[in-house]
């Protein structure tokens, strides 16, 4: 089966959106297509991944579980955006329990409680999950990365590189760069002092004297 370029997928689904037609059953094998080429070229629409699982549950006999799970991973790297839970309402509980679908939402699960170690224990023992998905582990390691951010001033080298899925030394480095993060003598990873990031907010209520009569007024 010969390629189309994204570039080719997005002026279809732009002349599909043009004419208000993104639920009709007769797009569905293109934007399926545009589903599959999002996960290959990396890159991502969610608005028109929601729009297939919206069309299958108008029709359901057109439900797609290959479709779907790409959906759902493709969503997955997008967090901590909350579209793996958009998509997730979306998919009827009957399908939630079938494979590989019941699986993608135990990885997802993870990655929202931040169980990031058993996470990826998880993921080794279905790779196969991925297979098709370009880029889904660096995705998965910015979320990591944003997670570690807000949440620590220090952390152990092992402890990163355990949540990053144990990448190679280099590998662990370049996240390290990339976020500005150093290490000491000791092991530890310098992040960032957390007060820097708490900015208090003045909250002012500015209430004048014609509403506080007029609701005087109406009380007695």
């Amino acid at each position: 089966m010969s390629r189309v370029p994204l570039s080719h997928f997005l002026l279809m689904v732009d002349a599909t959106v043009g004419h208000v037609v993104w639920y009709n059953p007769e797009n569905l094998s293109t934007l399926e297509r545009y589903v599959d080429t999002q996960a290959r070229e990396n890159a991502y629409d969610l608005e028109a991944n929601l729009a297939v699982l919206k069309l299958y549950q108008f029709n359901p006999a057109y439900f797609q579980t290959t479709v779907t799970a790409q959906i759902l991973l493709k969503a997955l790297t997008n967090l901590p955006h909350t579209d793996f839970t958009l998509c997730k309402c979306m998919i009827d509980q009957t399908h939630q329990e079938e494979r590989p679908i019941r699986q993608i939402l135990y990885l997802g699960n993870l990655l929202e409680t931040c169980h990031f170690q058993s996470f990826w224990t998880s993921l080794e023992e279905n790779r196969e999950l991925i297979d098709g998905i370009t880029g889904f582990e660096d995705s998965v390691r910015k979320f990591i990365c944003h997670v570690v951010g807000i949440t620590y001033q220090n952390i152990e080298y092992g402890l990163l590189a355990e949540m990053l899925g144990d990448p190679l030394d280099m590998q662990v480095k370049v996240w390290m760069n990339k976020y500005g993060w150093t290490e000491n003598e000791d092991g530890q990873i310098f992040i960032h002092y957390q007060e820097e990031s708490v900015k208090p907010k003045n909250i002012v209520e500015k209430i004048d004297f014609e509403s506080v009569s007029s609701i005087m007024a109406t009380s007695k």
